[in-house]
């Protein structure tokens, strides 16, 4: 470093420039950034403070953290979660697989059903999926089997049908994605060994592809735990609508609005690393796979 630095000194010296060398160097002082901080330490504060002052009974928050109905709607949301995700996965490799079909018939439905359900709002869908008695009085299989709808659809039925096949529709996207993702080079060798199109996908596309969708799987998974919430409006024992049931009795709204959110956090929280451990495991002997 010295001898660089004489070598710069030396050159400068050549040049008929002044020697700068012993100059003190002045650091920049970047305001906007102290001010930045200071607005949001101080915005925090006040919000910490409110929340400290305020008309919240936080006795009311640990005392219901853990009471059984609310134990039993984390429950339900986190079965109605992985049914409707599970339900949605199935739903959008399907979708996919239609909409890179060379079959018009196959890319117009698929392009229509992520039209319909993405084009809609998800608390819409749940509601007309709710009420479907209103349409189909009865529902079931001519000669087979029927049922009156009303009987059928239950919040559990309406809330995983609405999720799901709206899930699969945002879905669908992202394995479309992930199938374009892979080189073409790969379902040109699996056709030239003999595999059909259905195994080359199954063997060769989907497992590759699966680097690239996972991430994006996870995100729209998390998002999926705190979706379930608007099945409350279609009476769905999820952890909001047993948090709401509790506060139109006791009328301590924040407090278990407070608990609802503390759970979703907790679940959030622990969802996230595990997203990342399974996006290292299938992004083995790939150039990121240590990121």
């Amino acid at each position: 470093m010295s001898s660089a630095r004489a070598l710069a000194e030396g050159y400068a010296l050549a040049e008929g420039y002044p020697d700068l060398s012993g100059l003190p160097v002045a650091r920049r002082l970047h305001w906007g950034r102290w001010l930045a901080a200071g607005g949001i330490l101080a915005g925090l504060a006040a919000i910490g403070r409110a929340f400290a002052e305020g008309q919240i009974e936080w006795a009311y928050v640990g005392r219901f953290l853990t009471v059984p109905v609310i134990l039993h709607g984390i429950v339900n949301t986190m079965v109605m979660a992985v049914l409707a995700m599970g339900l949605g996965i199935v739903l959008g490799v399907v979708v996919a697989v239609m909409r890179l079909s060379p079959n018009p018939v196959l890319r117009a439905v698929a392009s229509g059903y992520t039209w319909l359900f993405r084009g809609t709002p998800l608390i819409l869908q749940l509601l007309l999926w709710f009420n479907l008695a209103l349409v189909f009085p009865v529902i079931g299989i001519p000669g087979l089997w029927s049922a009156r709808a009303v009987d059928v659809m239950t919040p559990f039925l309406a809330a995983l049908l609405g999720l799901g096949i709206n899930q699969g529709a945002y879905t669908s996207e992202v394995m479309r994605a992930g199938m374009l993702s892979v080189d073409a080079g790969q379902f040109e060798a699996a056709q030239a060994i003999g595999m059909g199109r259905l195994r080359s996908l199954r063997r060769i596309i989907l497992p590759q592809a699966m680097r690239v969708v996972l991430p994006p799987l996870g995100n729209e998974f998390i998002g999926m735990v705190k979706a379930t919430s608007l099945a409350s409006v279609i009476q769905y024992p999820e952890v909001l609508h047993a948090a709401e049931n509790i506060y139109y009795a006791n009328s301590r709204v924040i407090e278990l609005l407070i608990v609802a959110g503390l759970w979703y956090l907790l679940v959030v929280s622990i969802l996230t690393p595990l997203q990342m451990l399974l996006e290292r495991r299938f992004a083995r002997g790939s150039a990121g796979a240590g990121r």
